[in-house]
């Protein structure tokens, strides 16, 4: 089978296309025969190296790819709930990747795919799905709540403020000029330009935040702090940025809470209650962009321009393609 590997860190050039032998499933694991993946920010961190968090998780040759889709091809012996030819989409195990023909993974990381998505669609969303999910959760996010999803047109982001949009909240969502109507479309009640120097100055008695931006901004997090009612919640995605001290204490002052986004989480139940959501229409899949497997470099470097609006999909085989 063709896999993509890295045996040193760096540029997107260090990505090759290499022969390998299929995976065997465990026990508790399903074999799937993969059609796409999704091309995301921590795909290529981990291509230039990783950074603190990943770096001592590393370990070269390495696989690319946080999540995907495809169809079981082979079971575990322990495993129930699946049957051969499921369409599945899903995670791998830990920075096993998913640019790949097939792979194997914990059947625990895996769902059913919404019935009325492609397997693009599908194979790209499932860890940025999962993180804007998380999110939801540890804001508490709940019908008549004002939620600010900051980076609202990226793949985090525009899932977010979905999911907040289902459970009847008033969303507001940052991005740039020229997603606007795509914000609006989606749903958003208001759209603010996050180039604004002052953008959290026009918010006020925000319930929740939700930072889903890629690029980190310590004077945008204080704004946004500021922002944020009483008893307020603030919830981040950027893991590699700790919140400072004094963040906190703006924070502490007005009874908020601010938590990052984790991967503790029932993967399979996540995936299957947003299926349900993306099967009845309240949820869109953007995919901006589709690219063969050849040109997985191609990809990465425009994810890395970090103006990618909702997701890149990476395509592993055809839908149409026999095995």
């Amino acid at each position: 089978m063709k896999v993509i590997k890295i045996h040193e860190f760096g540029g997107p050039e260090v990505m090759k296309i290499e022969e390998a032998e299929r995976p065997v499933p465990q026990a508790d694991e399903i074999l799937v025969k993969m059609y796409a993946s999704g091309v995301n920010p921590a795909d290529y961190v981990v291509r230039q190296g990783g950074n603190h968090i990943l770096k001592p998780f590393l370990k070269l040759p390495l696989g690319l790819g946080l999540d995907g889709a495809g169809e079981i091809e082979e079971i575990g012996s322990d495993v129930a709930g699946f049957e051969k030819g499921d369409k599945v989409y899903g995670i791998p195990n830990f920075l096993s990747g998913t640019y790949a023909e097939f792979i194997a993974a914990k059947a625990t990381q895996f769902a059913i795919m919404p019935n009325n998505i492609s397997f693009n669609e599908a194979g790209a969303i499932p860890s940025c799905a999962l993180m804007a999910w998380n999110g939801m959760d540890l804001g508490k996010v709940s019908a008549g709540q004002r939620v600010l999803v900051h980076g609202a047109a990226g793949g985090i982001g525009s899932l977010a403020l979905q999911f907040a949009k289902s459970k009847g909240a008033y969303v507001i969502g940052t991005a740039s000029q020229r997603n606007f109507d795509f914000l609006k479309q989606l749903g958003a009640d208001e759209v603010i330009d996050y180039k604004d120097e002052n953008f959290a100055g026009l918010l006020q008695d925000i319930d929740v935040v939700f930072d889903a931006s890629p690029v980190f901004s310590e004077g945008a997090r204080m704004m946004m702090a500021g922002a944020l009612k009483d008893g307020g919640r603030f919830v981040s995605v950027q893991i590699p940025y700790p919140f400072s001290e004094a963040f906190l204490d703006i924070l502490a002052k007005k009874h908020c809470e601010a938590k990052m986004v984790r991967r503790e989480l029932d993967v399979a139940q996540s995936l299957s209650e947003i299926a349900k959501l993306i099967e009845g229409g309240k949820v869109r899949v953007v995919v901006s962009r589709v690219y063969p497997m050849e040109k997985a470099a191609e990809a990465h470097a425009e994810v890395e321009t970090k103006h990618v609006r909702g997701k890149i999909a990476l395509e592993i085989r055809k839908e149409s393609e026999p095995i």
